[in-house]
């Protein structure tokens, strides 16, 4: 199946995600099942009743769109979770302050993985307080960042 890039499909989604007062974090086409997910965040949390209206928001104007060039998918609308990687500088400076897990590609000061408080995220580089120690990795070597889920 040929598909728009998902760039341009969140770039169209994008006004209709301001007026329903929720912010896309990403969205993925699964060429095996044929659907589209568009990933939402908002202060205070995303519930299902929230992906239901952005999902009703956004159903036409897709339609419209023709992201599938005329073949048919299913669209899906999901919180993008707690443990969801962060992506951009907003994700970093709205959770500073919190435990993160930062994973990297190639070991960086002798280990590939790090846990601690997210003190900054200036110019590309993330500051952790692991340990006694604080830290700067350029995100540009890290495999994923996200909060510390603790259980």
């Amino acid at each position: 199946m040929q598909v728009k890039p998902i760039s341009e499909v969140i770039a169209f989604l994008q006004p209709i995600a301001t007026s329903v007062g929720v912010e896309i974090i990403d969205a993925q086409w699964n060429a095996r099942e044929k659907s589209l997910t568009v990933y939402i965040d908002r202060e205070g949390g995303v519930d299902l009743n929230l992906c239901e209206t952005f999902h009703r928001a956004i159903d036409e104007p897709l339609d419209e769109l023709d992201p599938t060039y005329g073949e048919p998918y299913t669209l899906n609308c999901s919180s993008a979770g707690l443990d969801r990687p962060f992506k951009t500088e907003r994700d970093f400076l709205k959770n500073l302050g919190e435990k993160i897990e930062v994973h990297l590609y190639a070991p960086f000061g002798g280990k590939k993985y790090y846990k601690g408080e997210l003190l900054s995220f200036t110019d590309g580089v993330i500051a952790v307080k692991a340990g006694k120690e604080t830290i700067e990795i350029p995100f540009d070597k890290t495999a994923k960042v996200c909060l510390l889920i603790e259980v």
